[in-house]
């Protein structure tokens, strides 16, 4: 289902880091595949851990944060905090689910409180994390979803360090 990716795609953005052997492809054929991979990731998930999910409108990005809280033992509905920034829910972990779309830019982000000490000890999965640039850390898990609607997704799994090696496991 996965298999490493060896060459950086000329349309990923620049912040977004590559390396041979912390990278892999899947491909998920349905919202319901998408959701599935999503709580295999979460499965893995430890505290501390950042999740930026990559794509367009309608790429799936909730969806995969849907599934993602299913792995972390979430029964709560999930929905995307598009207008309030952060969703908080208790699991398995805290999950801490921020979506950035309606900001423009870090300053924004940061005077919105989307960085919080409590999300050391949780999973903090961020939707358009571009409006974050320059201020995420290399240590991260990059999700860069292409496809929308209920067409194929292919999604390119980055791990940003060894540390995230795991989910790499997890998306096979």
């Amino acid at each position: 289902m996965a298999r490493p990716v060896r060459r950086r795609d000329p349309d990923m953005p620049a912040d977004m880091p590559t390396a041979a052997g912390l990278t892999a492809r899947v491909r998920t054929t349905s919202v319901a595949a998408t959701a599935a991979l999503g709580e295999r990731l979460g499965r893995v998930a430890a505290a501390g851990d950042l999740i930026c999910l990559w794509g367009e409108l309608g790429a799936g990005k909730t969806q995969l944060a849907k599934g993602i809280a299913r792995g972390l033992d979430i029964s709560a509905t999930v929905t995307s905090p598009t207008f309030i920034l952060m969703n908080e829910y208790a699991g398995r972990l805290p999950f801490f689910h921020v979506d950035l779309y309606r900001l423009a830019d870090a300053g924004d982000a940061l005077a919105g409180g989307v960085i919080d000490d409590r999300q050391a000890d949780g999973l903090t999965v961020v939707e358009w994390p571009e409006r974050m640039a320059g201020y995420l850390p290399a240590g991260r898990l990059d999700v860069r979803i292409e496809g929308s609607a209920e067409e194929a997704r292919d999604l390119e799994i980055v791990a940003g360090d060894a540390t995230y090696a795991r989910y790499l496991e997890a998306a096979r």
